[in-house]
């Protein structure tokens, strides 16, 4: 790729005249287009709130600068203080004098669009604007301009960018910093003599102020070539590092410290139950109506009952798992999951096949999303081994895929994600009451660990209605405080969920209806065979494939004039070209049911 190719496009968005957010990439003239939409996106969702005005510069570059990346080291701070103190002690490590009359002009940075430029020694502020301060622009990693990739907001790799710069540019010794995002706390410390110092803590969540300064040390004539290289001179970074973790640190740390946070905060939630014969003058049960059908209110206030409770503790024993949450629906519990456990600066790995649900979760939750290819476990490892750089990362599958009937290498994609320390989710939506011997799931098929989370739903094998997440006690807690599906929803039912409490039950007491099932199956497939129809299956879905949308629809038309409902499944559920005939077998299909059905498909299909 010849430099002289490269373009350089910065986001700029305000609101009211204050500035919201900013970005930039230098890309290929191929991803132009699209990475000037994904900023403007970006732009859009920023958490402090929907700008009135974004600006997107693009621009040719030709005088390009390779430059290697700082090193990379993280300091482990418990609380903002500490934070802030170890960035002082930072600040003299670098040769820098009077570190804490420099930490306590932070404040003044906070409403400038650019940073604060400082003599190191005199603490006299050289730049021109002292409103706008100095900004660092016209820069991205080797990653990025190769592949004209264009990510959502990834702080670590950003800040990395942005650093190196800075500390390339004449003059410049130190650089301290704080991001002016609300939901990221951590800050760094950059110089020549130690590199990039991330230090894990410097504000409280929620807190929207950040800023940064530059310290300078050399003649006030030399500050104008510095200014200059800051905001003109194009830099690409190479060799960006990838985050390696800090001691003790795992995929869980981070949940660890949100909640520990918000218990600082006084802003810890948890689930308690409405006590029967109470007075209570908190539900949304405004006309009387509810008379144990409704719940009557969210989980958080008085939509909790002893039924939810007793469903959540049969289902977590039932797959296994330390814990587990009741949603209204399986769509909100996948929804709901993917979204608080993953943001901006995270990363999602989602299988291309993975059901809309998962889909959904991925694009709402604002983080980048990396597609591997279906059920491609050497796919997926490669994936991640690039994706080290986010705070989280999360790898999330499908059970039982529903369109195809066919499973992932289970025991291979948690063991691939918990050897690259992320997250691992499963969608047993059509797994549970399905697969295993006793329709326990995936992992009673496999003999496997459990993923880290683990979604289900009562409303397919089991005939009831809402979904159940099955993961450890923190990661539940996580979601009681994190998850908006759950926290601003109506609960489920207590009917409903002691109608799945007693499916659960009734699965239990009658394993032998799981074996019929498989035998359903294996007699459907073979009839078929019979008549000349070659199809493969892991679980109860039968995909017959017919290719041209018009064919399977008249094929499942001419079927539901014989009696048999069996729909077509098309574009935009399928590819383009793949239409097929979708079958689930149950337990209650008789043999001559299936044989009959066999016989009629095969006629409807040709």
């Amino acid at each position: 790729m010849s430099e002289k190719s490269l373009y350089s496009i910065k986001m700029r968005a305000s609101s009211h005249g204050a500035h919201t957010s900013g970005a930039e990439k230098i890309v290929p003239p191929s991803a132009v287009a699209s990475t000037a939409a994904r900023l403007a996106a970006r732009a859009l969702s920023h958490p402090k709130g929907t700008p009135d005005f974004i600006n997107i510069k693009v621009e040719s570059q030709h005088d390009i600068m390779r430059i290697r990346s700082l090193d990379v080291s993280t300091v482990e701070t418990a609380s903002a203080d500490e934070g802030r103190a170890r960035a002082a002690e930072l600040l003299a490590a670098a040769g820098v004098g009077r570190a804490d009359e420099i930490m306590a002009l932070f404040p003044q940075t906070y409403g400038m669009r650019g940073a604060m430029l400082l003599d190191a020694d005199t603490l006299e502020r050289l730049e021109p604007d002292r409103e706008r301060g100095v900004r660092a622009t016209y820069m991205d990693d080797a990653e990025s301009a190769a592949k004209g990739t264009a990510s959502a907001k990834n702080h670590y790799a950003e800040a990395i960018v942005l650093a190196t710069k800075v500390q390339h540019a004449p003059g410049i010794v130190a650089e301290v910093c704080v991001s002016d995002d609300p939901d990221y706390v951590t800050g760094y410390v950059a110089s020549r003599r130690f590199g990039y110092r991330r230090i894990t803590r410097v504000k409280e969540p929620g807190d929207p102020n950040g800023g940064r300064i530059f310290l300078y040390r050399g003649p006030r004539e030399g500050v104008a070539d510095t200014i200059r290289f800051l905001e003109r001179q194009c830099v690409i970074v190479e060799g960006v590092p990838a985050l390696a973790p800090a001691s003790g640190e795992s995929r869980f740390d981070s949940l660890r410290a949100d909640l520990d946070a918000a218990r600082s905060a006084g802003l810890s939630r948890a689930c308690r139950v409405t006590p029967a014969g109470a007075s209570v003058l908190s539900s949304n049960d405004y006309l009387g109506f509810a008379e144990g059908f409704g719940s009557t209110g969210s989980r958080l206030t008085t939509g909790t009952h002893l039924e939810h409770v007793a469903l959540e503790r049969h289902v977590a024993a039932f797959k296994g798992s330390e814990a587990a949450l009741v949603y209204s629906t399986g769509y909100m519990a996948n929804v709901g999951v993917i979204s608080a456990i993953a943001g901006r600066g995270d990363v999602i790995l989602s299988d291309e096949l993975n059901h809309a649900s998962i889909i959904d979760g991925c694009r709402l939750s604002g983080a980048d999303v990396v597609i591997y290819r279906h059920c491609d476990m050497d796919d997926l490892e490669r994936k991640l081994a690039s994706c080290r750089a986010y705070r989280r990362r999360l790898a999330v599958t499908d059970a039982v895929f529903s369109m195809d009937g066919d499973i992932p290498d289970l025991p291979r994609f948690v063991e691939i994600c918990r050897r690259h320390d992320a997250f691992s989710m499963t969608d047993e939506a059509h797994a549970t009451g399905v697969m295993g011997a006793k329709g326990h799931g995936l992992c009673e098929h496999f003999g496997c660990a459990l993923p880290d989370i683990l979604v289900g739903t009562f409303s397919k094998a089991l005939g009831a209605e809402g979904g159940f997440v099955c993961a450890s006690s923190l990661v539940v807690e996580y979601l009681v405080n994190k998850s908006r599906p759950f926290i601003f929803s109506t609960a489920m039912s207590p009917r409903q969920a002691a109608a799945a409490d007693a499916a659960l039950t009734r699965l239990e007491g009658e394993p032998q209806t799981v074996e019929a099932l498989r035998r359903n199956v294996g007699l459907f497939i073979a009839e078929l065979a019979k008549l000349g129809i070659e199809v493969r299956t892991s679980s109860a879905i039968v995909p017959i494939a017919v290719g041209d949308e018009g064919r399977a629809v008249a094929a499942a038309e001419r079927l539901r004039e014989r009696g048999i409902v069996i729909h077509a499944i098309r574009y935009p559920t399928v590819p383009r070209g793949s239409a097929r005939l979708r079958v689930a077998i149950s337990a209650g299909h008789t043999a001559d049911e299936l044989r009959r059905a066999a016989e009629a498909i095969a006629d409807c299909v040709r």
